[in-house]
């Protein structure tokens, strides 16, 4: 494959040529003092970052390279490396010249080993690893240790010093660039997104991300796509647009876009152009924060040329390598058994003359460190405190002043939002409410009371320090969706649990705040949404995290809600998710009930129970709003239908005590777990999931057989919120058969009525059917409080 042809901007129509950004005076943008650091850095980085994937001894070169100083296993991705460094190496430049308060956010998360290197030149990594010190012997260990067992990995993880997402999946580094600098706002995040990464669809919206950030309140991004044109193995759709093509798109996003790809001028062409976006990025920064802020500014941003691993090897066979997706990963996979690729590698290690790095007493970093490394470590991009201790607490008032009284309808989320109403008057700059679009569907709009959206090409919204935005990182926030739409960010959702769990084995790394997750608008009542909306799969993707970092809850009523979302906001480290109701329901339990219950994760409701729940023919429970109430429900009907049946009624709110005892830090002992759910007796589980995950966790528990778990089984359209559990079989009627046709195993009375009653409820669900076809809605009364109960 050919390397990409120079782009053809002869075609620019003068409309896009205003929009580009011409730089001007570029000779003067840098020294030659500054020159000749920046060019060093690069040769010591670039070298370091081949050796890294090649060199498991002899890292300096001190020898003739031979066979057995290669590793036996090649891994890293060289191709991005060159242009990482490139850009490293400016961005220290302009930290120092401006002394500005910035860090790198690298979307190319497989060039660990040009942000290693880079680490290791300015000297950050030694303050977190004392091995890994600016010596021949630190540089040997670094080197070596990559992608080997104990070192590094070959992605930019938790362990890099500077990092503040996973790098290893693309697509999330602009966004969470945008989230890192909400309410710092002298803080500037550097993302380079490469050109691959570009075509992924976090990152296609994630460039709107201006558009919820107020100049005034918060720090900037400077984003730098880096467009070398080649993915693993083809061309890639921003290497194939030209100039034209690329300004007409971005400016399209709301940006001004300056392009660097001069090759014979590349360090003063980006230097140039970094000067200038810093100084568009103050002028828009200075009119907010002046009170007459620009209408809908057009922020910087740079699109840097260059092709793909460039200072590697040329060609091999004929075929290209540099400027091609040869150079992708490991551009010489073989140089043990062959002579050609060993003769390669050979020459272009050695065209970094690495045996000079430590000459004349290191002459080379100490003119680095003269002219480019900033002199206080803290502002150096691997050093940033807010990359490596982000947490901010939080002051919540008492929850439970906001409780609802025993016995009354109210909706979980619009509970919830009176209390985060509060909560955001708290803490006007250290919480934020992630919802682009459902936060009236979902009840919970109180909080626009204090403070709006954070919409900035909103006039309505512009400029009014709104708490309400879709992005942030290191503040304590909510995430409320529909259930349905939660799957589209399950693998964002994965990747901040493995940074937690990373972050939690790395010793220098502070608490991180947690995940939360409020689902509702759920299947269990559709309005006016269908089959498409009803998918609960969510709470599977989280059950399937590191057990440690996983938390599930579905509290039954507004006053549970509350208790779990004042736990969540003050929790860290961790993914929450709250799968709620927006419906009004019953609120079973008193504020300090529903702090007791939750504390404890589930219990035997009393209230609800026959005998008080003890000596049970059958066991219920709940888990799940919606569900409860479905138990509850039959638990009223058997009451009139069957009085002698025992029943006792429980609920569980917290999911992960569900787990085999050692599963989960939650997971009940056994002998607990018996002490509610009995250790012999019949057991409903009438679930909200899928039945396959409460299996799952349950799967170590003894005697298993007495268990029967009902969930969502993929039934239903748009049709009455009754008609929903009916055809996914968790409905009242369903349970209620169940509790018949397994009570009457051990009490002889009910086994004597239960034929009789198990086909009046079967004549119950056909008049059921036929009233909602001749009415369209369910029967009155249905969800109002089961009358038996004495709440």
């Amino acid at each position: 494959m050919k390397p990409n042809p120079p782009p053809d901007n002869s075609q620019l129509p003068p409309s896009v040529l205003e929009l580009q950004v011409k730089l001007s005076n570029i000779q003067n943008a840098i020294t030659e003092e500054e020159f000749s650091a920046l060019k060093d850095f690069q040769r010591i980085a670039n070298y370091m970052s081949a050796a890294m994937i090649y060199l498991r001894k002899n890292t300096l070169l001190e020898k003739p390279l031979n066979r057995d100083d290669i590793k036996y296993r090649l891994l890293g991705h060289w191709g991005t490396g060159p242009g990482l460094v490139l850009i490293y190496s400016h961005l220290n430049l302009l930290i120092r010249k401006n002394d500005l308060n910035m860090f790198l956010v690298t979307g190319p998360g497989h060039g660990a080993p040009a942000i290693l290197s880079s680490l290791w030149i300015e000297d950050s990594l030694s303050p977190f690893y004392k091995d890994l010190t600016r010596t021949k012997e630190g540089l040997g260990k670094l080197v070596a240790g990559f992608s080997t067992p104990g070192g590094f990995p070959s992605h930019v993880s938790a362990g890099v010093p500077g990092s503040i997402h996973e790098g290893g999946e693309l697509g999330y580094a602009l966004g969470v660039a945008f989230g890192a600098v909400m309410d710092n706002p002298d803080l500037i995040v550097t993302c380079i997104v490469g050109d691959g990464e570009a075509e992924t669809g976090p990152t296609a919206t994630a460039w709107h991300g201006y558009k919820y950030l107020d100049p005034a309140e918060s720090g900037a991004v400077l984003p730098i796509l880096h467009c070398n044109g080649f993915k693993i193995s083809e061309r890639t759709i921003f290497g194939t647009m030209d100039n034209r093509e690329i300004v007409s798109l971005f400016s399209g996003y709301g940006y001004q876009c300056c392009i660097v790809e001069d090759l014979d001028h590349l360090d003063h062409q980006l230097a140039a152009a970094l000067q200038w976006s810093l100084a568009e990025i103050r002028r828009i920064q200075h009119a907010a924060r002046s009170g007459k802020p620009i209408v809908k500014p057009r922020w910087p941003m740079i699109v840097l040329r260059t092709p793909k691993g460039m200072t590697g090897p040329k060609s091999l066979d004929g075929q290209p390598i540099e400027g091609s997706f040869k150079s992708h990963q490991v551009p010489l996979a073989d140089p043990q058994h062959s002579q050609e690729q060993f003769d390669l590698l050979k020459n272009w290690l050695e065209s970094y003359k690495p045996s000079e790095f430590f000459d004349q007493g290191s002459a080379m970093l100490k003119t680095i460190d003269k002219h480019l490394i900033p002199q206080d470590p803290s502002k150096r991009m691997g050093q940033r405190k807010e990359t490596y201790d982000t947490y901010y607490p939080i002051n919540l008032p008492d929850w439970k002043e906001y409780g609802r009284q025993k016995g009354e309808q109210a909706s979980e989320t619009k509970t919830a939002g009176r209390f985060l109403l509060d909560v955001f008057r708290n803490n006007p700059k250290t919480t934020r409410l992630w919802s682009p679009d459902e936060l009236t569907s979902n009840k919970l709009d109180a909080v626009l009371e204090f403070q709006g959206r954070d919409f900035q090409w909103d006039p309505e919204s512009r400029a009014n320090g709104g708490r309400v935005a879709t992005l942030s990182r290191g503040r304590t926030g909510l995430f409320p969706s529909y259930e349905s739409f939660l799957g589209i960010v399950h693998t964002m959702m994965v990747q901040y649990a493995k940074f937690c769990k990373m972050a939690k084995e790395i010793p220098w790394r502070k608490d991180i705040g947690s995940l939360n997750y409020i689902e509702t608008s759920t299947w269990t009542r559709q309005e006016h949404n269908g089959f498409s909306h009803q998918n609960p799969s969510f709470i599977g993707a989280v059950l399937n995290l590191k057990a440690k970092f996983a938390r599930v809850y579905l509290p039954p009523d507004a006053n549970c809600m509350i208790s779990t979302v004042a736990h969540c906001l003050t929790s860290k480290n961790y993914v929450n998710l709250i799968v709620s109701s927006k419906h009004e329901t019953p609120v079973w339990l008193s504020p300090d009930e529903a702090a007791e219950h939750c504390k404890r994760g589930a219990s035997i409701w009393k209230f609800a129970c026959t005998n008080g729940g003890a000596d049970p023919d059958v066991v219920l429970v709940g888990i799940g709003t919606e569900l409860t109430f479905e138990v509850l429900a039959a638990t009223s009907m058997l009451h009139d239908m069957c009085p002698d049946i025992r029943i006792r009624v429980c609920n569980v709110t917290d999911l992960m005590i569900m787990g085999a005892h050692g599963s989960h830090p939650h997971a009940l002992q056994d002998e607990k777990f018996e002490e509610l759910f009995t250790a012999d007796k019949p057991v409903l589980f009438n679930y909200h999931g899928y039945a396959l995950e409460l299996r799952g966790l349950l799967f170590d528990r003894h005697n298993m057989d007495r268990v029967h778990i009902e969930g969502y089984q993929e039934e239903g359209t748009t049709t009455t919120p009754l008609a929903m559990l009916v055809l996914n079989k968790v409905s009242r009627y369903h349970v209620a058969k169940f509790a018949l046709s397994r009570g009457r195993k051990s009490n002889p009375k009910v086994d004597a009525v239960a034929d009789k009653l198990i086909q009046e409820i079967d004549k119950k669900v056909d008049d059921f059917w036929k009233y909602i076809n001749e009415n369209g809605k369910d029967p009155d009364g249905v969800f109002d409080k089961p009358k038996f109960l004495n709440l």
